[in-house]
């Protein structure tokens, strides 16, 4: 199943720095392992925001769930989730 997931973060500014980068490393490992196995099939920078678009592929909606809220920027975040489907004019296979 494919998802399409507008990730939207909001760091509180009171956080320490030291926290605020320990928190990425941990969220750029766990997305990195998650590219890897093809899950997160896609993820694209929004210019000019702290925010990105992303494309999951997993098997359900419980799979998809699982993997946003563990996201260690789970707290600091605000997400748009849009199932997807083949689109029959598509040239590439679904």
């Amino acid at each position: 199943m494919l998802y399409l997931v507008r990730m939207d973060v909001h760091l509180p500014q009171e956080m320490p720095a030291v926290q605020a980068n320990e928190i990425k490393a941990r969220e750029k490992e766990y997305s990195q392992d998650l590219q890897r196995q093809g899950k997160w099939q896609q993820l694209h920078r929004i210019v000019g925001e702290y925010a990105n678009y992303s494309i999951f592929d997993v098997e359900s909606h419980d799979e998809l769930h699982t993997i946003l809220s563990s996201l260690p920027l789970f707290p600091y975040m605000k997400l748009e989730v849009t199932a997807l489907a083949h689109h029959p004019s598509s040239i590439q296979s679904s």
